[in-house]
């Protein structure tokens, strides 16, 4: 055997004392920390002694336990386990192996020992897949990054029939063979069947979201929907109980572009990760996430057992909006903090640190007091207006500095209520935000166009994303716009934060007029969207 051949070559023997013969099989496979691929080297060995099938190298519940569904369906098939003893090592053994996708690997590590298929096929290929106990393979999580992995590494992928579509999304270099069975793997590997090759699948068109001419009144909050879809800016709606806060967000995704196609290959990752793509299709919408006021921390920023992504990660690219904001726990607002400014959630583990991409566009709601009557004397509580100090203080300074956009939504009056629907609609929005954006793309597609504040091989896409030197070049405001900046930063005690993102809610500005330049006009009405943080 040529020494470069070693880890290549999935079937070897040897002869030892006694004439036992151990018999080896290694097949590739994968493991995910985050989106990130993680090579295992699947390795099957039969030898003499007491009976018995163990799965060694780290394995949780699910991996332990395709010992017993792949011998089920290799029952099924007709094939029954010589009677040895059979070592599954999954390496390296101090990575931890999650999910139920090692079933597939194991199989053939199985089918390779006992001779059914050729060692040099398996070799070529990366498997993945869940095992049911007739046989049929059933869809597996993170198919997609899988395959992109695979294909740097010059293999082929196999994956359950489902995941077909998904894995093509990877290349037109890859072979994928996608079997509804591992019959049917069986037959092409013999020559007695050819697997057709997989098509990529996106989603099925969608009903169009919510029409902007539903809204009647709150022209201030369309404009500042508009200004947060062009720049991709956070914004916080503050308002009565049935002012339309929520149906203002309801229509946001449909002001935003659809993803681009790296956006959308960034976003399906996650997706796929999360086990969240239905029939392997991959998105071709912005994501809009609106968890409740009871999920856990984990189920937010990402974590669990199996540290799965959480709504920050699944809205990448998209808007996780939170309604009824102060009734979100203290703590679990907290979190938002770090994956806000960096675009980014960390699940921390004590052996190992998983990083899933959380670039997000944050929509908030929430009522100015417990009873939402502040303004109302008729309908105020009796701690009013105290009530309102206290219940918006649940929102932390730090937070609140965060969100670029702070706007009042006031009761509709019955006036309003009884006007035509408004002659602008979604599509008329939505076209300026367009312009705005491919003005921003152009932007920052310039060399030397990266934000300090970008990990490396994110480029920045909009004006919220820039940061550092690269705000400071594309968003400087001429003279008396700097000098109305300087005079309202002290009189409203602007952080530097503050100070920066009014200059990047300027450049939007800026940008949906078709300027240049940050004029004094832009810097006034950003500044009208920021207000001092409640409570204080």
């Amino acid at each position: 055997m040529r020494g470069n051949d070693y880890n290549r070559v999935y079937l070897f023997f040897s002869v030892v004392r006694s004439g036992v013969f151990f018999v080896v099989a290694r097949v590739s496979t994968v493991a995910f920390q985050g989106i990130e691929v993680l090579g295992i080297d699947v390795q099957v060995q039969m030898s003499g002694g007491l009976v018995a099938f163990t799965v060694v190298g780290l394995p949780d519940k699910a991996v332990a336990e395709s010992r017993e569904r792949v011998r089920a369906a290799l029952h099924a098939l007709g094939l029954a386990l010589p009677a040895k003893r059979i070592t599954v090592n999954l390496a390296p053994a101090d990575v931890l192996k999650e999910g139920s996708h090692f079933d597939l690997p194991i199989a053939l590590g199985l089918l390779t020992v006992m001779g059914v298929l050729p060692d040099a096929e398996i070799a070529r290929y990366v498997a993945l897949g869940e095992l049911a106990l007739d046989g049929m393979l059933s869809p597996v999580a993170g198919v997609l990054p899988a395959a992109i992995d695979a294909l740097a590494r010059d293999r082929g992928l196999i994956c359950p029939g489902p995941c077909g579509g998904e894995a093509a999304w990877a290349g037109p270099g890859l072979e994928v063979l996608a079997p509804v069975n591992l019959l049917a793997l069986i037959n092409h590997f013999k020559g007695t069947q050819v697997l057709t090759p997989p098509r990529p699948r996106m989603q099925e068109p969608e009903a169009p979201p919510p029409d902007l001419r539903d809204v009647k009144g709150n022209e201030t909050a369309k404009r500042a929907l508009e200004v947060a879809a062009a720049g991709s800016h956070n914004l916080l709606m503050i308002g009565p109980p049935g002012s339309g806060k929520s149906m203002l967000a309801a229509r946001l995704p449909g002001l935003l572009p659809p993803l681009d196609p790296a956006e959308a290959l960034e976003v399906s990752m996650i997706h796929s990760v999360g086990g969240l793509l239905e029939d392997g299709r991959l998105l071709r919408r912005r994501p809009f996430r609106a968890p409740h006021q009871s999920a856990s921390l984990p189920a937010l920023v990402g974590g669990g057992s199996r540290a799965r992504p959480g709504e920050i990660s699944l809205a990448h690219q998209g808007v996780l909006f939170l309604d009824e904001l102060p009734e979100f726990p203290r703590a679990l607002l907290e979190a938002l903090r770090q994956p806000l400014e960096t675009g980014r959630s960390v699940v921390s583990r004590a052996n190992h640190h998983v990083t899933y991409p959380a670039r997000v566009q944050l929509v908030a709601a929430m009522n100015p007091c417990r009873c939402g009557h502040l303004d109302d004397a008729a309908l105020a509580c009796a701690r009013a207006p105290k009530c309102a100090a206290d219940y918006q203080s649940k929102i932390s300074g730090p937070l609140f500095d965060r969100i670029d956009l702070h706007i009042d939504v006031p009761a509709v009056s019955p006036a309003d209520l009884s006007l035509p629907p408004p002659a602008e609609g979604s599509a008329d929005v939505a076209a300026r935000v367009a312009l705005a954006r491919a003005i921003q793309a152009e932007r920052y597609a310039a060399p030397g166009h990266h934000s300090s504040g970008q990990p490396p091989g994110h480029p920045v896409r909009t004006n919220a994303e820039a940061d550092g030197e690269l705000l400071e070049r594309v968003a400087a405001p001429d003279a008396a716009g700097r000098a109305l900046l300087t005079e309202a930063a002290e009189r409203l005690k602007l952080s530097a934060r503050g100070y920066h993102r009014v200059m990047r809610v300027g450049r939007t500005l800026a940008d949906l007029d078709g300027a240049d330049g940050v004029r004094r006009r832009h810097i006034a009405e950003a500044l009208s969207y920021r207000r001092i943080a409640p409570g204080r």
